[in-house]
């Protein structure tokens, strides 16, 4: 939509109030709300203002003025409100120079695209996620002066078999919940009901199913779409997901590890170029892709140590990375072989249909920043024709420890890969698409004179996090490479809660989290 097709849709639908949208740096959408005497072709290009200083890792308290400038493409109803409310997403820019804010996630999404073209390479990517998360029936955790748990439940869990009570049995066990049909899958009409609020709101679905793990496991996949339009749809699908399981009194994560013993939840990225309408992975290089899509390959393999800052940007997800079980740690690529980083997907035999799936990524990372960090790496091993070595055909959770120790795994740890990340970034940088700036902030350590940076925001500590919801909040250190350790703290699998504050160095306080991280995944103990 245009913006008077925007105003001419809202006269239709009788909109009253407007909730604008925009994204902060690790991926939570933010909003506020106008009402619909505002919403005219004027605040398409004047915008709306925010304070930008209450925004994780944004302005300082003394500059802190910034306009939202919503994107009429990205109209829609919310579903969830009282009364008729319009969505709108947009960016975010200075009030004073009209120009984007670098470290808006939307505008690196945007800055990424052009500068595919910019390459001659191709003149568009498209991209398709397949985002899983878990749908429980309740959760419950706490971090107290003398005490820490963390409990979740869901009527479909393994655990509960023997249940007193009522208990019709039926309950799906650990990793056979891909995919027997209903009474066994409970979450049937729940899923059918988030496709049809998500094709209400745009987003086009191509299938539903219940995951691997037990205890209401599930994956709705999007039909692909261009890099920018599949992130703002994978955050109207986060909320609409979210939402959908607040009206019947449940709750979803998409925290890639919330269960022990069980598969964790992965967001398996299809993705490929093209150029004047032609898809240009295909060829009759190995899998009937070209030699162009072997390159891509290749870059995505030799960054992909320092893509997992993005990819997979919670110390929970290294819990899903886990070497040994069915993670994709191992950096591989194959046909068909599901146990490789990388798979190229042999369904149709269409040129339209090639694509590879990078396998690694989960549904804790900002899409805009992954989707965009992945493009970047993939045209880096096209500009300089990475390798990406031979394909794996074997089963590569089955082989020998020799065979096994000559390939290379993901890191192990958001420490190791925020490690790998201040070695081999400048791959980032081309075309400016992320900015050193951006750099030392998301996910790395601002200087402590940054005074854009967190160390500006005056809060109160001590501070909270939760995991359920994959929020944390302000750190008081400013150091937001301690912020991002803590974005999921539940350092084995844990859904808890952290408090404290420190004035440690990065470094000891890294060493600190990993010595005295508990089970549970609490940290009791404040930093001092």
């Amino acid at each position: 939509m245009n913006v008077r097709e925007v105003l001419e849709f809202a006269k239709k639908n009788k909109v009253q109030m407007v909730d604008l949208k925009f994204v902060d740096l690790p991926g939570v959408w933010q909003h506020f709300t106008i009402p619909v005497s505002e919403l005219t072709e004027e605040l398409f290009k004047d915008g709306s203002g925010l304070d930008g200083s209450s925004i994780r890792g944004w302005k300082a308290i003394n500059n802190s003025d910034m306009l939202m400038i919503p994107d009429p493409a990205t109209a829609c109803m919310d579903p969830f409100t009282a009364v008729p409310t319009l969505s709108l997403t947009g960016n975010v820019v200075d009030p004073i120079s009209r120009e984007s804010y670098e470290r808006d996630p939307r505008y690196i999404a945007q800055k990424a695209e052009k500068y595919l073209q910019s390459t001659k390479i191709g003149d568009s990517s498209f991209w398709g996620p397949e985002a899983e998360f878990f749908i429980f029936d309740h959760a419950r955790y706490d971090q107290t002066s003398n005490s820490g748990y963390y409990f979740i439940d869901s009527e479909e869990g393994a655990w509960n078999m023997g249940q007193e009570g009522f208990n019709l049995g039926g309950k799906i066990r650990h990793k056979l919940g891909y995919f027997p049909v209903s009474p066994a899958d409970t979450q049937q009409d729940i899923r059918g009901e988030m496709v049809l609020e998500l094709e209400k709101a745009g987003i086009a679905i191509e299938k539903h199913h219940h995951e691997t793990a037990t205890a209401g496991q599930a994956e709705i996949d999007i039909r692909f779409d261009s890099l920018l339009k599949t992130a703002d749809k994978m955050m109207m699908y986060k909320y609409i997901v979210k939402n959908v399981a607040r009206r019947h009194g449940k709750t979803v994560t998409f925290m890639p590890k919330p269960l022990f013993g069980d598969a964790g939840s992965g967001m398996h990225t299809h993705q490929s170029i093209w150029k004047d309408g032609k898809p240009l992975f295909a060829g009759k290089e190995y899998a009937g892709v070209s030699q162009m899509c072997l390159h891509y390959i290749g870059g995505i393999l030799k960054h992909a140590p320092a893509l997992a800052a993005f990819t997979n940007p919670t110390t929970n997800s290294y819990k899903r990375l886990t070497p040994g079980f069915e993670a994709p740690v191992l950096l591989a690529y194959s046909s068909r072989n599901r146990s490789a980083g990388i798979r190229i997907p042999m369904y149709s035999p269409s040129p339209k249909a090639k694509r590879i799936e990078v396998r690694f990524p989960d549904p804790a990372c900002n899409p805009y920043l992954a989707f965009s960090a992945m493009l970047m790496a993939g045209l880096d091993g096209i500009q300089n024709k990475i390798n990406p070595g031979e394909p794996a055909e074997k089963d590569l959770y089955d082989l020998d420890p020799k065979e096994a120790a000559s390939i290379r795994t993901l890191p192990g740890s958001l420490d190791e890969a925020i490690n790998h990340l201040e070695k081999d970034h400048q791959f980032l940088l081309k075309g400016e698409v992320f900015t050193e700036d951006l750099r030392r902030v998301a996910p790395h350590v601002p200087s402590a004179s940054d005074q854009g940076g967190l160390l500006s925001q005056e809060r109160e500590p001590p501070w909270c996090f939760c995991a359920c919801s994959l929020e944390f909040c302000y750190c008081p250190t400013g150091d937001l490479r301690l912020a991002v350790l803590c974005k999921s703290i539940s350092s084995m699998t844990g859904l808890s809660g952290l408090l404290g504050s420190s004035r440690t160095g990065i470094r000891s306080t890294i060493n600190l989290i990993k010595g005295t991280a508990t089970m549970s995944g609490a940290l009791s103990e404040g930093l001092e």
